[in-house]
């Protein structure tokens, strides 16, 4: 079923919650200056790199852009390029914007992240999203560590219509998950959302823990469809993709769903995450609403971003 976001909706709502990374950009405007000489590309530079796109993509992004204009090319003609490029070198990585699979047998969706990411948030969400395809969804609250964080879910669960399967704070996150499982063969659903308790790289038994979850899952769960996206937040930008590259060695990412886009001024650390971590950005969070969880589609965000539905033929 088609994303219930989509088309000229999403890109309108994509158009206003970017408004303070587009203002801080002022691409359309940076390309007007009137010369292309060596201070416009040391100003794109400068520009990509401050708004979080990190230096290795910076260089590729500048470097495509160069091989394609010439002195003769119009404002218009190189922010067309620019957009083609961006949405080239996002699409790039194989699986970015695709939707979570389901095949006859239930999904079971893993969220990892660190803490303060919104992997609770995106939890209910995302469970709200799979019942506006016409899908029935589980939550299970698997964070019994972090204060509150039950009781969040919960209220998420309850604004989404989504059973809940939870335990009393501090149990023990594996039993939850069994639980949960059993839950979603028993009352034929088909989707299971584990939210875990947010965890840093440098923290082995919080990552054991993390391992132990996917060890449940994998031995109860034969034959169901595995996602493990990490959650990573906008705002935290380069330096927050430093700190979770070490969850891809403790458990297979297959896809990143970046949050809290609404809330930064950079912004950039979207375009370089696919690449910087090797799995593709799935989903972005661009509110608080439910239905601000859409599927990362390049070409719409892009378009968003600067404010164009122009693109290189």
């Amino acid at each position: 079923m088609p994303d219930p976001g989509g088309g000229t909706v999403l890109l309108n709502r994509l158009s206003e919650r970017l408004v303070s990374v587009r203002e801080r950009w002022g691409i359309p405007s940076f390309f007007s200056r009137g010369s292309i000489d060596g201070s416009l590309w040391e100003s794109l530079e400068e520009m990509l790199i401050t708004g979080d796109v990190g230096v290795d993509m910076t260089e590729r992004i500048i470097g495509s852009l160069r091989s394609r204009i010439s002195r003769r090319s119009s404002d218009r003609d190189i922010l067309k390029m620019f957009s083609s490029v961006l949405c080239e070198m996002v699409s790039e990585v194989e699986g970015t914007g695709q939707p979570i699979r389901f095949l006859s047998a239930p999904t079971v969706v893993l969220l990892v992240g660190v803490n303060g990411s919104g992997k609770t948030t995106t939890a209910a969400k995302l469970s709200w999203k799979i019942g506006q395809e016409g899908r029935k969804a589980v939550l299970a609250a698997a964070d019994t560590f972090r204060a509150g964080a039950v009781e969040q879910l919960t209220i998420w669960g309850d604004r989404a219509g989504v059973r809940v399967v939870a335990h009393a704070p501090g149990g023990d996150p594996g039993a939850v998950v069994f639980d949960a499982i059993r839950a979603v063969e028993a009352g034929g659903h088909d989707c299971l959302i584990v939210d875990t308790a947010g965890r840093l790289h440098n923290r082995s038994n919080l990552m054991e823990e993390m391992s132990k979850i996917a060890r449940i899952i994998e031995k109860n769960c034969e034959g169901w469809q595995r996602e493990t996206f990490l959650v990573i937040d906008a705002v935290s930008g380069q330096n927050g993709l430093r700190q979770v590259e070490a969850f891809g060695k403790t458990v297979p990412i297959s896809g990143l769903i970046v949050t809290k886009y609404d809330h930064t001024a950079k912004g950039g650390v979207i375009l370089s995450a696919g690449h910087q971590l090797g799995v593709p950005v799935r989903y972005v969070g661009i509110g608080e609403a439910m239905e601000d969880l859409v599927l990362f589609r390049p070409e719409e965000f892009v378009d968003a971003l600067l404010e164009s539905n122009d693109r290189e033929a």
